[in-house]
């Protein structure tokens, strides 16, 4: 699967455009991360608990998204984008979408 988040795939051209594919993940901070994020919080910096937090909940998302766009029967999703919202006070919801595409090479 080839996923881009340009409007076109180098190399290749589409023949088929099959709609929008997304994946949906929300995730819930636990109890010992929101204390030791907020301890960061009064020190400044990274907080490495919610980063990485939500570097697996963009990878989770992507699967989802992929799994979405082969299930359409596409071999590339185009104009691949994220979007996060904050639900409540301690959970994060990730979106990937894009537009799930069959390409070929061009020859």
């Amino acid at each position: 699967m080839i996923v881009v988040t340009t409007e076109s795939i180098a190399g290749h051209r589409t023949t088929t455009s099959l709609g929008q594919c997304f994946g949906v993940v929300v995730r819930s901070r636990g109890l010992g991360g929101n204390i030791l994020a907020s301890l960061r919080t009064i020190l400044g910096g990274e907080i490495k608990e919610y980063t990485s937090l939500l570097e697996e909940a963009r990878k989770h998302a992507t699967d989802r998204m992929v799994a979405n766009a082969q299930a359409m029967g596409a071999n590339a999703i185009v104009m691949m984008r994220f979007d996060s919202n904050e639900i409540g006070q301690s959970m994060s919801e990730i979106v990937a979408y894009g537009t799930a595409a069959v390409v070929e090479p061009i020859s």
